[in-house]
């Protein structure tokens, strides 16, 4: 499968290893086929009674996608983007609804692709090193893997918050906002995963049984300020809710969310409300190829990695500058489908 994820059997379950941790497991499209082939591999394999997902090295299981040659891909055209994308959205829907328990180790930091591979399994794990976000929006893109429909199905507006602030979660929060299922310490983790190995019965409860309390999740206490601002219909009032609300948290989610890609923002609370009504996660994963195929053809996508990772100034200048510039017109674009670039899950 090659040098960057690694493959193989342990006793009864199948084990899918991440392997780019000086990358912080970053995925490459081989990543993704690699990880796709053994899936597809393993689901009539009766040997194989379970599937374990975890990242090399100690600081993550997957930081997301390679931004860096996706950017390059997007100058160039971003045809290879797009098959990534394709790819991709494709195995998230497959994880979703394989037919044998898929277990995610989310270690560490677990962002948007790594999202993706992980918080769409049967059972998934956050330790006391979790960091989970869907941090688009800081790149001029929208959340997507999935990513839509799991913060439209956060408790109240807090995915809305952490869409449009690209805020990240501890272990406490991924629990509550329904990113995991379990927290196991770290230092537990590989007892946990020599047991998996031998069993034979019921993997979701062994898990469980392993679990313990999870740290306290810091979300829980500002859902008031939260609830009510991000209610608001457009990203404009919420801005307004947010900077006259008087908590020093709403004012410092209010610069966040001026801060990163105005039509990325937009866009994002668009497909958040709509996610909310779509039937299924396939239904939200089309809408996010349409929105992730716009995203290449547009300015903020390449800015805003140039930004954070190409050169690293953290100052995109992005186009349109503001929320007001950016009209509904602008945003159906991003929504609408696209001759060429559909996805076409069921």
């Amino acid at each position: 499968m090659g040098d960057e994820v690694q493959v193989y059997r342990d006793g009864g379950v199948g084990r899918i290893v991440l392997d780019r941790p000086r990358a912080l497991n970053s995925l490459t499209h081989g990543m993704i086929t690699a990880v796709r082939a053994a899936l597809d591999g393993w689901a009539g394999d009766d040997a194989v009674r379970a599937v374990v997902l975890t990242g090399a090295g100690e600081r993550g299981l997957c930081a997301g996608a390679d931004i860096r040659a996706m950017h390059d891909d997007a100058k160039a055209g971003g045809a290879g983007t797009r098959a990534f994308f394709r790819d991709e959205y494709r195995l998230n829907a497959l994880i979703a609804r394989y037919p044998k328990p898929y277990i995610a180790v989310m270690d560490g930091i677990t962002m948007g692709g790594g999202v993706g591979l992980s918080a769409h399994g049967a059972v998934r794990i956050v330790t006391e090193r979790s960091v989970v976000a869907m941090p688009e929006t800081r790149i001029g893109l929208v959340p997507d893997v999935g990513g839509s429909r799991l913060l439209a199905r956060a408790p109240g507006e807090l995915g809305t918050h952490l869409g449009l602030t690209s805020g990240s979660m501890g272990p406490g929060d991924a629990l509550l906002c329904g990113f995991a299922d379990h927290f196991v310490p770290s230092a537990k983790v590989p007892a946990l995963l020599a047991e998996l190995a031998s069993a034979t019965g019921d993997f979701a409860a062994l898990v469980a049984a392993h679990a313990e309390p999870a740290p306290p999740a810091a979300l829980a206490g500002q859902r008031e300020w939260i609830d009510a601002c991000y209610a608001a219909g457009t990203v404009e009032e919420i801005v307004g809710r947010l900077l006259a609300h008087g908590a020093p948290e709403a004012k410092e989610a209010a610069e966040l969310v001026l801060g990163n890609s105005p039509t990325a923002v937009k866009v994002t609370l668009t497909a958040l409300r709509r996610a909310r009504v779509l039937p299924s996660l396939e239904a939200v994963l089309n809408q996010e190829y349409r929105i992730s195929c716009a995203a290449l053809d547009g300015h903020d996508l390449v800015e805003g990695i140039r930004a954070q990772v190409v050169d690293k100034d953290r100052n995109p200048r992005w186009s349109p500058a503001s929320l007001a510039a950016v009209g509904e017109a602008e945003v159906a674009r991003f929504l609408a489908p696209r001759e060429g670039d559909e996805l076409g899950l069921g």
